[in-house]
Parts: structure tokens; sequence; C-alpha cells
């Protein structure tokens, strides 16, 4: 399972870190205090629908674009299979994901899934109910979005 609350916050960080600003910049555009904002993009606190507009207006970016890209994410985790199961230490094979490259990386619990060369997904297990999702995705302008779960 992918915390939403993690996907969100890192869709955060992510806009905010492309844009070169300071949590303090955003915190103060967005009228919400800077530690406030640093446990929403550490995925700690889950944002209200009115903070996260007002977050995103202080980004420049619609609500929408943002939810468009949490949900593009959460999408792509659920079509992985075993996502939050004990990695084993043979070979993973591929499954039906686009035309998917899947590998594991030796003995790290890491699995990498890309499709059509535009979206790649890593997945690290970290213990037996925690995972972290790494997705990259290459959009028509040339820039990466970066999100975690």
């Amino acid at each position: 399972m992918v915390l939403l609350r993690r996907v969100i916050g890192d869709a955060l960080r992510a806009r905010r870190q492309g844009q070169h600003r300071t949590l303090r910049e955003v915190s103060s555009a967005a009228n919400v205090s800077l530690g406030y904002l640093s446990e929403i993009e550490r995925g700690q606190k889950e944002p209200s629908s009115e903070l996260l507009a007002a977050i995103c207006d202080a980004l420049g970016a619609r609500l929408s674009e943002l939810l468009r890209e949490v949900s593009d994410t959460v999408a792509l985790a659920e079509q992985m299979p075993g996502v939050l199961v004990p990695v084993a230490d043979e070979p993973v094979e591929s499954t039906s994901v686009a035309p998917p490259a899947v590998r594991k990386a030796t003995n790290r619990g890491v699995r990498q899934v890309s499709s059509d060369g535009s979206v790649a997904v890593q997945v690290r297990q970290d213990s037996p109910l925690k995972a972290t999702l790494r997705s990259t995705r290459v959009r028509s302008a040339d820039r990466d979005v970066v999100c975690a779960a």
C-alpha cells in the first residue's frame, strides 16, 4: 500500500525544488508555517484540501495537475505486483506493464520497472511492511518529475 500523504508530499517537494525555492518562500506565500509545510513534504502530515490548494497556488501549479501526478504515481504502484511482499534473492520475472524491463539489484531488495521509456518506477523493500516507491516521468517539456512513496 502506498501512503497518499507521502506521494502528495513528494510531488510538492519536487515542484518546489524544481523551482529552486526554499521552504520558507513557499510557506510564506501559502500562509502556512514552515514546520508544517516540511511535515507535509515528508509525508508526516496530510494537508486539507484548502491547504493543498493554497500550497499549489504558492507554487504556481494547478491543484488538478498535482492530483493527476499523484494519481499517476499511485496507479503505477497498483500495477506493480508484490510491492509489499518480501523480495526473494532469485531473479525477478518480467511482468506485463506496457513494454516492461524488470530487474532486481543484487541483495538490496530493489526492483526497477520501466514502461515505454517515459516512466521508470523503482521499488525498494525496506521491511516486510514498508516499501519505498520512486517514479520518474519525463514530460514533453523535458523535465523530470520525481515522486516517492
